[in-house]
This record gives structure tokens, C-alpha cells and sequence, in this order.
């Protein structure tokens, strides 16, 4: 058995890791993989050369890098089964505010809670890939992804497409009290996501990375609190069209990650 160790400078969040575990799905030598999402490093255990792994990694565009090839034993596959519970309660705080927040965003005219609840959809669908199709077929695997991005993509165009109308056109101004609310309350939300995942007390890639989603969540609900205090103080839309807008960006952002999944 062989252990190849890359370096991976893009690998930054669950998509590029769905993304390589896809791409590394079809070859038989590859045992097993490790991820350490934070420190960008990816551990290969296979049983031939590694020339051909390296050369599908690359493909991806993700600034892979060998570091090392040794022989090395293959760690025991720890049981899962909490850690995919954890990940069902995360998975459920996520959707549960995406409703809520993109029910009550229209309402209160808060594109900033429009946004936040798109990024919080964008979530559930990495947690559902990952938690989904374990087990699946690769090529059912692809299809979910590639209907999860286009949706998100979707849903984006058009949020985007309704902050550029508010932007030129005479538009009421939000609701400031229903954005700080409600953001208020999907901060709690996740920061009890966030307390799951660390009592989880996991080194696992999934959990890592999780975290990390949930940490950039939470400031993200951040800005939108700050955003509805502003439009309080200014009387004004503009707060919440910008907070609006830059959460939008990342939404697609994660929808283009999802639908490389499916390449």
C-alpha cells in the first residue's frame, strides 16, 4: 500500500472535496482518501503508480501539488454513524431558515434575507450530496449535482436580477426590524450547527469542513444584522441591496463549485 500526499491550494471548502472524491470514484487503486481542508492537504492510500491519480487531480484545476510518495498501512475507517447524525441536524437548521428567511425576505422587501437564505440552501445541498448519494452510482451522483447547481444558479440570476430592479427603480425601503429578527435568529441557528459539529470532536475532512461553511454563515448573518441596523439609521434601501447583492455572488459562486461536480 502506498500513501501519495498533495497539496491542493483551491480546496477550500465540502465542494472540492465532493469534486475529487468524484473524480477518484472510478479508479479501482485508490483505497481510500484522507482531507484535511484547512491546512489544503489531501492523502491518497493506493495500490499502483501514482502518475494516473495525479494526472486526474490536476484536471480539476485546484493547484494540486505531489509532496511525497511512501508506503504506509491504511488507517481504520472510523464509525460515521454520529457524525452523519450530526450532519442531518446541520442539513435540517439549514433548510428550516432557508424557508423561513426567504418566506420572511419577501415579505419584509429584505433582499439581504433573500441572499442569506440562498446561501443557507447552498449548504443544504453540499450536506445533501455528501450525506445523499453515499453509495450511489457516480453518474447518479453527477446528475444530483448538476440539478442542484443549475437550481441554485437559477435562484441566484434572479436574485441578482431583483437587486438590479430595486437598484434603478423607486423601491420601499425594507423592513429593518424583520432583517435584524430574523437574522438574529438564524445566527442562533447556527451557531448551535456550529456547537454540534465541534462536540463532534471530529478530525474527519466532512466535519472540518462543515465547520468552516457554518463559521462563514455566521458572518455572513452578521452582515445582514449590521445591514438592517444601517437601513434603521440611514432610512435608506441601499444597505441592504449591497449586503444583498454580495451574498448573491457567493451563492453562484457555489452553485459554478457544485456544477463542476457533475464534469
Amino acid at each position: 500500500m502506498k500513501k501519495s500526499t498533495f497539496h491542493i491550494t483551491k480546496m477550500d471548502c465540502p465542494s472540492e472535496e465532493q469534486m475529487i472524491r468524484m473524480k477518484l470514484e472510478p479508479y479501482n487503486e485508490v483505497k481510500q482518501l484522507s482531507f484535511d481542508i484547512p491546512n489544503r492537504k489531501l492523502e491518497v492510500y493506493h495500490t499502483e503508480e501514482v502518475e494516473k491519480i495525479h494526472r486526474a487531480i490536476s484536471e480539476l484545476n485546484l493547484k494540486d501539488r505531489l509532496e511525497a510518495t511512501e508506503e504506509a498501512d491504511m488507517p481504520l475507517v472510523a464509525d460515521e454513524s454520529h457524525q452523519r447524525k450530526i450532519l442531518w441536524w446541520v442539513l435540517g437548521i439549514n433548510f428550516v431558515f432557508f424557508v423561513v428567511e426567504m418566506t420572511t425576505g419577501w415579505i419584509s422587501r429584505s433582499m439581504g434575507l433573500v441572499a442569506d437564505s440562498l446561501d443557507m440552501l447552498a449548504d443544504s445541498i453540499v450536506y445533501g450530496l455528501s450525506l445523499l448519494a453515499v453509495g450511489a452510482a457516480i453518474s447518479r451522483k453527477k446528475k444530483v449535482a448538476r440539478i442542484s447547481g443549475y437550481f441554485q444558479m437559477g435562484l441566484a440570476l434572479l436574485g441578482f436580477s431583483e437587486v438590479l430592479r430595486r437598484f434603478f427603480s423607486k423601491s420601499e425601503t425594507p423592513l429593518f426590524q424583520w432583517m435584524i429578527i430574523i437574522s438574529v435568529l438564524a445566527l442562533i441557528g447556527n451557531l448551535i450547527s456550529l456547537w454540534l459539529i465541534n462536540k463532534a470532536k471530529s478530525e474527519e475532512a466532512h466535519m472540518q469542513a462543515s465547520a468552516i461553511f457554518t463559521s462563514n454563515d455566521i458572518i455572513v448573518n452578521g452582515g445582514v444584522i449590521l445591514a438592517g441596523v444601517l437601513v434603521y439609521f440611514l432610512d435608506s434601501k441601499w444597505p441592504d441591496l449591497a449586503i444583498g447583492g454580495i451574498v448573491f455572488a457567493f451563492v453562484m459562486r457555489g452553485a459554478v463549485r457544485i456544477l463542476k461536480l457533475a464534469n
